[in-house]
């Protein structure tokens, strides 16, 4: 006898074999049902389809509107099935298993009716199989073949659909309604999957076919491009216009998405190595088979015509490049350190890592700064958005990472949103909890801003705290006063799991009036019966999530933020079990991992302190060196070093501070006073235009390595296709830490990881072998859990007893007045990424092509202000000009823009005012004034001269041109 109860994916194949469908979805049950089919005993949970229950068998019963991704349908007919003892030929799709069932999936009666539903699918659609650029991969092709379909009866002389008209608005794939089935798998997946509704069937009868929205062109409707309406497809309906344009793929790799936290699983699927289609990975235990448009189609920036191929340097930035081979500038970039540090001293040089590198690349950064340059002058982006996250967690839950597994939102009955536009930012995760709100679990959103996921589709009316920038804290103490002085805490796991002083401690001061919701109210903005109605929902229900972003992070209290809504999970004894949590949505593909990698200059990999001598002897037994025991340099202290004179140079590994750094201008002063700036990327970005060494990066479709997304899932890379420039990054590191004096020998990632995992406890059991045995991991990985640990603090905290946190509110200084009446707050866009220098090489820029700023009607009208109008936005820090687009999603005296183009300057006007604990920027609260202009800012025009420029010296351009250019630029 058969038994299934847990079918799990095989391990990532590195070979094209299509990923088993099982029909219908799993299901769960503890109550286990025996059947017969076609013989075969078979024993699966109850509530599992025939359908399904065949196919672990390994019986095959044809099928063309079912997929184990979405909902039993019953519309083909194909997968009708005979029962013994039951009337007519049920679908075995929508026939659930019966203790004692016996199934025959074939006979003749069932043949001849399969054969006469193909014929009737067949007879309106085109017979071009040859030309179709489906051909090899259509399931209707398929399926004619096993039914045994050898001729059409009908001909094409009556009412057809042969000659409807293919929509190919879309960049990335066509909708070919001529070869459309209605089987209705696209409609349903834009509405179980995605959770967008943008597709529907419209009409009836013959007359029934798919529409976008209001039989709109599919870029006109709310479609967002996620594919899994294509995914979908048995035909070549939708399809990816790179399939038709360059046929089937060959051979697929499965690797991990270099966009968002959310580290989604793809299969490569490639003609030699070529990529043709980035496909979702079903066996992805962060997105189970499902993507949005930047994982799914914006792959083409890897080959553009603008990566950078060759390594260049030059003595100085007025200099045109010269292109040389990787020994001569590495050589040159060490020959410089070396002479910097021997005239300025030791700490007058660091490094960057990056949040968009592996796991071992990053760690290698942060060895060559600490072993070879001998100092601690790490830092990363991280610095710049989760800084906070790592203080405020370590400080409360001793762990400075998100408590839970993605999948646990599907356990909640509240969600909380601080701060965050998941839908927008970390798009697939959107989609799983708009899932879980479709089936009932209530929403709370705490943003100044009306972000989409309050619009979700059939789920009943969100709470929306729309609070003033920069009252965060405010908030959430005002929210701990209501389940204080109402009695809803949990008095049972904070006996059992808190410090009992500290929570004396806290309980005192949270329970002070002045943290009362009607005494709150006049500094947030927010009704106090808005905030006591979000409190006793959160803390009344049975499971209550909070899922964070940036505009929690990036705040000058985003640290007594973090550690406030630890307070309030402690409080509620929502931590410990599926469903509950604190959640920092992180928001570039590794930033969790360059965090854990020990890229900030206090704590090496493992978030060990320098300052620990035990730390430090483990390290340097393995290192050869001694290691510094003072902190280095944070980003923003080596800017103001270098202003200073006393910091001279800087590696810099794939990140662009020059764009995503606030207060632009500082930076490239700061870069400017550099005597060496080695940057290395895969494009000319904004930081290299003032570099004097160029090392071309890899992109993460040619490296070996691991990610780590927001859940603490290390997920493996896999290199589909050769470096374009020869080297993976983390041979570039090696390269230069050898030319500076200091051995280091990697012959693989993984030889890399195995010293990672010797060093931080944390990783201690993770391996390649295990990565792929497992499919992923989610760390902590040690001997007490050689599987990981998808939910963290079940029994204790890696401290003890949790802390409650003091979060007293401290007005940010950035605070509307009469010269600068508005505040400005930034975010992302589902289209673009980051600083955009990937998406802004795809397709993307159809959605999203300029940076606006959105402001409330009010504030227009009250400035003479019209939806496309340019507009100054000057603060104390600078001035930009953006078109204005008009929207009531903000409260009135609240404007929001975003930072993916580089020209718009969004960060010319952020100020340095920065978080009190980490230094993370205050990006999310910046006082402005907003008014109509006729031309770009002065900076902007700066900025358009220094690109020319640039780009004219990295085409080997005139040096004296360039030089009165750059004169000019500078004037």
């Amino acid at each position: 006898m058969l038994n299934y109860y847990d079918p799990k994916q095989t391990p990532a194949p590195q070979h094209f074999l299509p990923e088993r469908d099982y029909g219908t979805p799993a299901r769960l049950s503890e109550t286990l049902v025996s059947l017969e089919i076609d013989g075969v005993a078979i024993t699966v949970p109850e509530g599992t389809s025939v359908l399904r229950a065949a196919a672990l068998a390994d019986i095959n019963i044809p099928k063309l509107c079912a997929s184990d991704n979405l909902e039993a349908f019953g519309s083909c007919r194909l997968c009708a099935v005979q029962i013994e003892g039951r009337r007519g030929l049920p679908a075995s799709c929508t026939t659930p298993v019966a203790a004692g069932m016996k199934v025959t999936t074939q006979n003749e009666r069932l043949a001849k009716l399969r054969r006469n539903v193909m014929e009737l699918y067949i007879s309106d659609h085109p017979l071009d199989c040859l030309t179709c650029p489906a051909n090899g991969d259509c399931e209707l092709q398929d399926m004619a073949g096993a039914v045994g379909l050898r001729e059409v009866r009908y001909g094409f002389d009556g009412e057809n659909h042969l000659d409807a008209e293919t929509d190919d608005s879309n960049p990335y794939f066509s909708f070919d309604p001529s070869k459309c089935i209605v089987c209705s798998r696209c409609v349903r997946a834009c509405e179980e999957v995605q959770g967008t509704f943008a597709l529907t069937i419209e009409g009836r009868g013959f007359e029934s076919k798919v529409a976008a929205g209001q039989s709109e062109a599919f870029m006109d409707s709310e479609c967002v491009s996620c594919g899994a309406c294509v995914q979908a497809c048995p035909t070549s309906t939708l399809m990816e216009k790179s399939v038709i344009e360059q046929g089937q793929p060959e051979h697929s790799v499965v690797t991990t998405c270099a966009y968002c936290g959310v580290g989604c699983s793809f299969k490569a699927e490639m003609q030699g190595d070529r990529v043709v289609r980035m496909v979702p990975y079903k066996g992805g235990d962060a997105n189970h088979g499902h993507s949005c448009v930047k994982g799914r189609f914006a792959f083409g920036y890897a080959t553009h015509p603008d990566r950078l191929k060759t390594p260049m340097i030059r003595e100085s930035i007025d200099q045109p490049w010269r292109e040389v081979g990787w020994e001569e500038a590495i050589a040159f970039a060490a020959q410089r350190l070396k002479a910097i540090q021997a005239k300025y001293g030791r700490e007058s040089i660091g490094g960057i890592t990056s949040s968009r590198c592996t796991n071992e690349e990053t760690y290698l950064v942060q060895k060559l700064v600490r072993a070879a340059f001998r100092n601690n002058n790490t830092d990363t982006c991280a610095r710049v958005c989760h800084s906070p996250t790592g203080y405020g967690l370590k400080t409360t839950l001793g762990e400075s990472a998100g408590t839970q597994t993605f999948d646990s939102v599907m356990q909640a009955d509240v969600i909380v949103v601080i701060g965050a536009n998941p839908t927008d930012a970390h798009p697939v995760f959107a989609s799983q909890m708009r899932r879980r709100l479709r089936q009932g679990a209530e929403l709370i959103v705490v943003d100044p801003r009306r972000i989409d996921l309050l619009k979700t589709p059939h789920h009943r009316g969100a709470q929306h705290l729309a609070l003033r920038p920069g009252t965060n804290v405010a908030m959430i103490n005002a929210l701990a006063h209501v389940v204080m002085s109402e009695g809803l805490e949990d008095r049972e796991f904070i006996a059992k799991r808190c410090d009992a002083a500290g929570y004396q401690a806290w309980r005192e001061f949270i329970l002070d009036p002045r943290h009362a919701p009607e005494n709150v109210e006049a500094i947030t903005g927010v009704p106090a019966e808005q905030v006591r109605r979000a409190a006793r929902t959160y803390a009344q229900a049975p499971n209550g999530a909070i899922y964070y972003g940036l505009g929690v992070t990036e705040h000058s209290q985003g640290s007594s933020m973090v550690m406030g809504i630890a307070n309030l999970a402690m409080a509620t004894g929502n931590i410990g079990r599926e469903g509950v949590g604190v959640n920092p949505l992180r928001g570039q593909n590794n930033v969790q991992g360059s965090c854990d990698m020990g890229s900030f200059p206090h704590e090496l990999p493992g978030y060990q302190h320098v300052g620990d001598p035990a730390v430090r002897e483990r390290f340097e037994a393995a290192w050869g060196v001694p290691i510094d025991d003072e902190p280095g340099l944070r980003i923003p202290n080596m800017f103001d070093a270098a202003v200073a004179g006393e910091f001279k140079a800087l590696y810099v590994q794939g990140e662009d501070i020059a764009q995503s750094d606030p207060n632009t201008q500082h930076v490239e002063q700061a870069l400017r006073s550099l005597e060496c700036l080695i940057v290395q990327d895969i494009f000319l970005n904004e930081t290299a235009k003032f570099a004097h060494v160029l090392l071309p990066g890899s992109s993460f479709l040619e490296k070996d390595g691991t990610f780590t997304n927001a859940e603490r899932r290390i997920n493996r890379v896999r290199k589909v296709m050769p470096p374009l420039a020869g080297k993976q990054d983390w041979e570039v590191t090696v390269d230069l830490a050898n030319a500076l004096g200091y051995p280091m020998h990697y012959d693989h990632p993984s030889q890399i990881m195995d010293e990672i995992a010797g060093l931080t406890p944390s990783f201690t059991g993770v391996s390649y072998a295990r990565l792929d045995a497992l499919g992923s991991i989610q760390w902590p990985c040690n001997e007490a859990h050689p599987e990981g640990t998808p939910t963290m603090h079940i029994e204790d905290f890696p401290i003890g007893l949790g802390q409650f946190a003091i979060t007293d509110y401290v007005a940010s200084d950035e605070l509307s007045n009469r010269r600068f009446p508005l505040l400005l707050t930034t975010g992302r866009i589902l289209s673009q990424y980051n600083v955009g220098a990937q998406t802004r090489r795809t397709h993307n820029q159809a959605w999203h092509d300029e940076d606006v700023l959105e402001l409330h009607p009010a504030d227009a009208e009250l400035r003479g202000v019209r939806d496309g109008d340019w507009v100054g936005i000057t603060s104390r820090a600078g001035q930009t000009v953006l078109r204005a687009r008009i929207s009531d999603r903000m409260p009135p005296g609240v404007v929001y823009t975003t930072f993916h183009h580089p020209g718009s300057g969004a960060n010319v006007i952020t100020t340095d005012s920065s978080d009190w604990a980490t230094n993370c920027p205050e990006y999310k609260v910046t006082a402005v004034q907003v008014e109509k202009v006729s031309q770009p800012s002065a900076w902007q025009q700066q900025f358009q001269t220094f690109d020319r420029l640039q780009l004219e010296l990295l085409r080997g351009g005139n040096k004296d041109e360039a030089g009165q250019a750059l004169s000019g630029a500078r004037e």
